[in-house]
């Protein structure tokens, strides 16, 4: 079916007034320092994330709102105020204190989305420790990469998950003195060498004057998700909330009576900046659900938790179109005003399914582990072009750059200034929550600036109105008898066939052309992988793409190998199907 290009916004899709109605308005008078005088800060001018999500709220009117809202398949639903959730954090800051842990040591968590978690996060943010989330479904040896990499001396985790992945490690972890344990199997823990979360969080006060931290103090590690090869670990200041608080309000649109839902696992730099510090900064209710992606379970939650905005991502948005339009009519949804997504480019065909089926376009955004925060987006009173990750936000300054190549000179780019030209997209550096380094890689980090521009690494192009369009990650783009093709442009006309679901697009060298495009699909119900279907796809791809693009073979695959924050690994797919290294999986999801 032909769509149109656009989607243009109409009254029923701004169900409240946004809080970026008039952009171009906003951009010319945004300033950073101004937009840090909405939060509060500490005597003398410092500045603390845990502060600013928790205790800001707890010391005013909005002390009794529900802060997180924890829901789960066997348990009844708990929720923790922001008064309480002040309490909690501190009680948890000072057992750190109690412990010698202090401002700039390191903290890790790895556990399933419970209460402890997030009050560790917030807790040693307010205690001056900078905190690094990972995904509890890493294995041991992952585990204890990143803690050396960090020289992690706390570790927050479940009584199961040491037990399972780092007790057999942990004298390979010279740097880690304590481990605080949540004990979710007993009750009690008494694991040698090991301190129970519960009965220091018992024996702590819950008064504490948040740690005088300034903007430039370290508070956040986290590290790359490791699509490209070897993760590296990105450094975060207490600064970065200045951008999760104006990227809350402008990309997320989020209104202090917001019930939210960020479905991203905090141990992605998404589930840490949107799935707790945004949501905490603007006083709104988030929505916490401890258990994995079930589609009708999802549609139930959003109608009967009356979820307003929602952040998600593409491969969750596959997952319930392959569930179906029936199932989704099942479900009212009268509060939902705002999807947004994140994690990937959003294919135009998973954008008008939204608008179709849950009767709300899929908003897009762009950022990355190193922005630290949403720097493009679809914002509610944007129209929508399906296939792009929409414009800058305020405060942020992007542009298309090619690279001026001499031999023996600096690096150089030059600004691309027309529409619709391919190059590498680049920010303008300064905003708050750029990344300030690459831990122990000085190098590597140096490397992402030239002419005070950050450079993203992923390739894009910019259309006469503003937008920006995703091409490829550079190292992704494939080269073949002269011409460059985004994988991602190939991806999205084969996700329109009726049959793909999800589709991954690598270069496979040839003699004769350089590289030749190679698609992996995995299908929708009902089909089956057959030649008849094969050469249906083929004929879609050539029609829509002509035959220099296309894919000249296609494989099916059950499902694609994705990161846990969603993205699709086309270095394992090339990998696999060129028998190299895999390198770094750790961040594979399970299983694939």
């Amino acid at each position: 079916m032909e769509r149109p290009p656009v989607i243009h916004k109409t009254a029923q899709d701004l169900r409240i007034a946004p809080n970026l109605l008039d952009y171009d308005a906003e951009c010319r008078t945004f300033s950073w320092d101004e937009a840090r005088k909405a939060l509060q800060g500490l005597p003398g001018g410092g500045l603390n994330i845990g502060f600013e999500a928790v205790d800001r709220h707890a010391a005013g009117p909005g002390r009794d709102q529900v802060a997180l809202r924890f829901v789960s398949r066997d348990k009844p639903a708990q929720d923790m105020s922001y008064a309480e959730l002040a309490r909690q954090t501190n009680r948890f800051a000072n057992v750190l204190h109690k412990l010698g842990v202090g401002k700039g040591d390191r903290l890790y968590v790895m556990a399933g989305r419970i209460p402890e978690l997030y009050v560790a996060v917030l807790g040693a943010l307010k205690n001056g420790t900078v905190v690094t989330p990972m995904f509890s479904a890493f294995g041991p040896e992952p585990i204890a990469t990143r803690i050396n990499i960090g020289e992690g001396m706390v570790l927050v985790t479940t009584d199961a998950l040491y037990r399972r992945k780092v007790k057999q490690l942990r004298d390979k972890m010279p740097s880690l003195h304590h481990v605080l344990l949540v004990a979710e199997d007993s009750g009690v823990t008494d694991e040698p060498d090991t301190l129970d979360l519960g009965n220091l969080m018992a024996e702590a006060s819950d008064s504490f004057s948040t740690v005088a931290t300034s903007p430039d103090d370290p508070a956040l590690l986290h590290f790359t998700s490791g699509t490209t090869g070897t993760p590296k670990g990105a450094i975060h200041v207490h600064g970065a909330v200045v951008t999760h608080h104006a990227t809350g309000r402008y990309a997320l649109d989020l209104h202090p009576d917001d019930r939210y839902w960020c479905t991203a696992d905090p141990g992605w730099v998404t589930g840490t900046s949107y799935g707790i510090i945004a949501p905490l900064l603007h006083g709104v209710t988030s929505l916490i659900d401890r258990e994995e992606f079930d589609a009708t379970r999802w549609y139930t939650l959003l109608q009967q938790e009356k979820i307003s905005v929602w952040y998600t991502a593409p491969t969750a948005i596959r997952m319930l179109m392959k569930s179906g339009a029936e199932l989704a009519s099942q479900h009212a949804r009268p509060d939902l005003r705002f999807i947004a997504s994140v994690g990937e480019p959003l294919n135009p065909e998973a954008v008008w399914w939204g608008k179709e089926v849950l009767g709300l376009p899929i908003h897009d955004n762009w950022w990355q582990t190193e922005t630290g925060g949403i720097m493009i987006a679809n914002t509610p009173a944007f129209d929508i072009k399906p296939g792009s990750m929409g414009r800058p936000l305020p405060g942020i300054e992007a542009c298309i750059v090619e690279h001026l190549e001499a031999e023996g000179e600096p690096a150089r780019v030059r600004v691309i200034h027309e529409p619709d030209v391919e190059g590498e997209l680049a920010l303008k550096s300064g905003w708050p929550s750029m990344f300030r380094g690459y831990l122990n890689n000085e190098a590597r980090y140096r490397k992402c600036f030239v002419d005070e521009l950050y450079l993203t690494g992923d390739l894009a192009k910019q259309d006469a109105d503003g937008y920006y369009w995703f091409v490829g990650r550079a190292d992704d783009v494939i080269k073949s008898a002269g011409h460059l093709i985004g994988p991602f442009e190939v991806e999205s006309v084969l996700i329109e066939h009726p049959a793909v679901i999800e589709a991954g697009v690598i270069g496979k060298p040839d003699p004769v052309v350089g590289e030749v495009v190679k698609a992996f699909v995995s299908l929708r119900d009902g089909y089956q992988p057959d030649e008849e279907l094969r050469l249906s796809i083929m004929a879609h791809a050539r029609k829509r793409l002509g035959a220099a693009v296309a894919p000249k073979e296609i494989a099916f695959l059950p499902s694609l190998p994705r990161t846990r924050s969603g993205k699709i690994m086309r270095r394992l797919l090339k990998a696999r199907e060129l028998g190299l290294p895999e390198g770094d999986t750790s961040t594979l999801e399970s299983g694939a």
